[in-house]
């Protein structure tokens, strides 16, 4: 939804911008259609500036075709894919510029095509991305590729593991085990040998005169 409103925010900012710029550089000016000429060459007419013009209006020219330009580095971006931004971006600005002069030359009096002002709208575009243009699509393309929380899908709850039975055991492993009666019957001759090892035990140890005695008697 933000992502509409915003697009539609920059739809109408560059509509508003191709009504002004239409009405400058579309606007007929008799007074110059003797002066003004079509200029191919590049760099003639900023030459021309410094030489013939004064300061201010040498600034006052450059600087308007500058600014003109400017609007194209800021709303076309939103409008371009993001793999080679800048280079569409610039390419685009140049073509719609080209196509201005050219109806300028054809169409309306006083006006002559003068690449110059293509390559300054162009620059002009180009100064507007880098400042400012670039930085607010950042943002933009940043924030639109994030989905919603409803937009997102719902994480798969974990399977539960599978229980282990016990193996049943048979053949040797059976044989192997132990019966309970055979130990219980060990237990109970160790308790039979325990005994009689205590009986022999507590017979008290016969003293020297009682040996003595018995060997006189028996002589």
């Amino acid at each position: 939804m933000v992502r509409g409103a915003v697009l539609t925010v920059v739809l109408l900012g560059l509509v508003v911008f191709s009504v002004l710029l239409a009405k400058v550089t579309l606007t007929p000016s008799p007074a110059s259609e003797d002066l003004v000429t079509s200029n191919l060459r590049p760099g003639r007419s900023l030459r021309q500036y410094a030489e013939d013009y004064t300061f201010l209006a040498a600034c006052k020219q450059a600087g308007g075709n500058l600014l003109l330009g400017v609007p194209f580095g800021l709303l076309l971006p939103f409008f371009v894919p993001r793999r080679l931004r800048m280079i569409r971006m610039t390419l685009l600005t140049a073509v719609a510029m080209a196509v201005v002069e050219l109806i300028q030359g054809a169409l309306v009096a006083g006006r002559a095509f003068d690449i110059d002002d293509v390559i300054l709208n162009t620059a002009g575009a180009l100064l507007g991305y880098f400042v400012l243009g670039r930085r607010i699509t950042h943002r933009y393309y940043m924030y639109a590729d994030v989905p919603a929380p409803s937009e997102r899908p719902a994480e798969p709850e974990p399977a539960p593991e599978p229980k282990r039975t016990p193996r049943p055991t048979t053949g040797a492993k059976a044989a192997r085990t132990k019966p309970a009666g055979a130990k219980g019957t060990r237990t109970k001759s160790a308790g039979t040998k325990t005994a009689a090892t205590k009986g022999a035990s507590t017979k008290k140890p016969r003293s020297l005169l009682d040996r003595v005695r018995t060997r006189v008697r028996s002589r």
